[in-house]
C-alpha cells in the first residue's frame, strides 16, 4: 500500500476496503432475509433523498458547463438520470399514491444500467472537449424530460409501463451481465486514475463503483421482500455520492475532472505537478527555476515528451507517474552546481564539465535525503546520462542495467538539449536532432524509444520546438 498512495493514505485504503467488502458480505449473507416493510416506508425512504440527489446532480452539471468541462457534464447527466429514476421508483411505491404498478419495477431495474451506460461515455474522445458541452446539456435536458414524462404517464396510467424485469428472470440476468460489464470497465479506468494521480479522493470513485455494482445485483436478483433489495437502494445513493465527490473536488480546484477518465494526460500531469505529483515535486521545480530558469524549462519539456513517449509505448499508469516525476526532477542535482559553472556564458573546460557530470549523483542523493521518492524515480535521476553501450556517466552502465523509463528519458533529454539555444551554439533543427538520434540508435539510444519520440513529434509539431511547455 505504501507504493500506491503513501503511508498517510493507509487509513483511507482501510476505510475504502471496509466500505466495499462489508456491504458485499452483508448483502451476500443476509440479502435473502425477509422483511415486512410497507410501501409507505419505501416511499419516504427513497424519493426525498433521490430528489435531493437529482438537484445536486443538476447543480454539478451547471458547474461543469460553466468550466467547459464536458466530462463533468456527462457525469452530472448520469447522476441526474439515476437519481430521477430512483425518485420515481420511490414515488411509485405501491399503496401510497398508486396501487401495484409497473413503474416501480421498471425504474428500479433501469436506474443503474442506464447510469453505467452514460458514465461509460466519459471514455469517448469524441465527446471530450469544451465544444461538446452544449450538445451534452441538450442530451441531459432531453433525457430528464423523457424520464419525467415516463413517470407522469406511469402514475396516471400504470398499465402503460411494463412490470419488467422480474427478479432473477432471464431478462434481469442479461441486464445484470451488461451492467456489471460496464461497471467493470469504469472501475478499470478509475483504478488507472488512482495509480496515476495517487489521490485519495479518486480512490472513492473505485469504492463507489463497487457499491453501485452490488446495488445493481441486489435490484435485479432480489425482490421487494428481501432485505438485500432494500439495502441496495441505500448503496445506490452512497455509490453516487462517492463517485461524485472527486468531481466536485476538481471543480473546486478549478481543474478538469479526472474520475473515470483513466487519469490526466501527459501535458496535464506535467503542467499541474502539485495537483497530481505532489507539493514536494512542485517545491523542487520552483527551487530549480529560482536557480536557473533554462534548466527548469528544459526539465519540464523533457518530462512532457517523455510521458508522451511512455504513453506511446504503452507504459502502465504507475510507470508513467514515475517517468513524469523523474523527468521533472532529472536535473535537480544542478542545485548543487555553482552558478559560475551552471550559467557560464561559454563552453566549459574539462574541470568544469567534471563538476557538471556529478549532478546525477547529487540529485540521487538529494532525493534520498528528502525521502518520499521511489527507487524508480531516484534511479531515473541517477541514470539519465547513461548510454546503452556503457559510454555514459556517472557509472558507465550499459543496456542490461537500463530500464525502458531510463531509455525514454535519455532520448528526450538529448533531443531537447539539441533543440535549445546555448551561448556557445545555435539551436539544432528538429531534422538534424533526429538524424543524430538515428545515427546513435543501438549504441547510445534505444531504437523503440527513438521511433516513439518521432511518432509523438509527428502528431504535434509544437513539441518539436525548444520552448517552454
Amino acid at each position: 500500500m505504501r507504493s500506491l498512495l503513501g503511508l498517510r493514505a493507509v487509513p483511507a485504503l482501510v476505510i475504502a476496503a471496509v466500505a466495499v467488502v462489508l456491504p458485499f458480505v452483508v448483502v451476500s449473507t443476509h440479502g435473502h432475509h425477509k422483511v415486512m416493510l410497507s410501501g409507505t416506508v419505501h416511499f419516504w425512504a427513497i424519493w426525498p433523498a433521490a430528489a435531493i440527489a437529482t438537484a445536486a446532480a443538476i447543480v454539478l452539471t451547471i458547474a461543469g458547463a460553466r468550466r467547459s468541462d464536458s466530462r463533468t457534464v456527462i457525469m452530472g447527466t448520469a447522476f441526474a438520470a439515476m437519481a430521477l429514476l430512483l425518485a420515481l421508483h420511490g414515488i411509485a411505491s405501491p399503496g401510497v399514491l398508486v396501487e401495484m404498478n409497473g413503474l416501480v419495477a421498471f425504474t428500479g431495474g433501469a436506474t443503474l444500467p442506464l447510469g453505467a451506460a452514460i458514465l461509460a461515455l466519459t471514455a469517448l474522445p469524441s465527446l471530450q472537449g469544451p465544444q461538446n458541452v452544449r450538445r451534452l446539456l441538450l442530451l441531459q435536458a432531453a433525457l430528464l424530460t423523457a424520464i419525467a414524462l415516463l413517470g407522469i404517464a406511469g402514475m396516471i396510467s400504470p398499465e402503460l409501463v411494463p412490470s419488467v424485469p422480474e427478479p432473477s428472470s432471464p431478462t434481469a440476468i442479461a441486464i445484470l451481465a451488461a451492467g456489471l460489464a460496464l461497471y467493470a470497465f469504469l472501475a478499470y479506468r478509475a483504478v488507472s486514475t488512482v495509480l496515476l494521480t495517487r489521490r485519495c479522493a479518486d480512490l472513492l470513485v473505485v469504492g463507489g463503483l463497487f457499491l453501485l455494482a452490488i446495488a445493481l445485483t441486489a435490484s435485479l436478483l432480489l425482490d421487494y421482500w428481501d432485505l438485500g433489495w432494500w439495502l441496495g437502494h441505500g448503496l445506490e445513493l452512497v455509490g453516487i455520492l462517492l463517485v461524485g465527490i472527486p468531481v466536485a473536488v476538481d471543480l473546486h480546484r478549478s481543474t478538469q475532472s479526472r474520475p473515470l477518465t483513466g487519469g490526466p494526460r501527459a501535458g496535464e500531469l506535467i503542467r499541474a505537478e502539485q495537483a497530481f505529483l505532489g507539493a514536494r515535486v512542485r517545491a523542487l521545480t520552483m527551487r530549480l527555476a529560482e536557480k536557473d530558469e533554462y534548466t527548469e524549462g528544459h526539465t519540464r519539456r523533457v518530462a512532457l515528451r517523455a510521458v508522451l513517449v511512455g504513453e506511446e509505448l504503452g507504459l502502465a499508469p504507475n510507470r508513467l507517474r514515475n517517468l513524469a516525476t523523474g523527468g521533472l526532477l532529472h536535473d535537480i542535482g544542478k542545485l548543487s552546481v555553482p552558478d559560475e559553472i551552471l550559467k557560464k556564458p561559454g563552453s566549459l573546460d574539462d574541470e568544469e564539465f567534471a563538476v557538471i557530470k556529478r549532478h546525477p549523483e547529487w540529485g540521487h542523493k538529494l532525493l534520498g535525503e528528502l525521502g518520499g521518492f521511489s527507487d524508480a524515480v531516484r534511479r531515473l535521476v541517477l541514470d539519465h546520462h547513461e548510454r546503452l553501450d556503457g559510454g555514459g556517466y556517472p557509472n558507465g552502465r550499459g543496456a542490461a542495467d537500463l530500464g525502458i523509463e531510463t531509455r525514454i528519458l535519455t532520448v528526450c533529454d538529448v533531443y531537447d538539449a539539441l533543440l535549445s539555444v546555448r551561448v556557445y551554439r545555435d539551436a539544432w533543427t528538429h531534422a538534424k536532432a533526429m538524424e543524430l538520434l538515428h545515427e546513435e540508435t543501438g549504441s547510445a539510444f534505444d531504437a523503440a524509444c527513438v521511433r516513439a519520440l518521432e511518432s509523438v513529434l509527428g502528431r504535434d509539431a509544437s513539441l518539436s520546438l525548444g520552448v517552454a511547455v
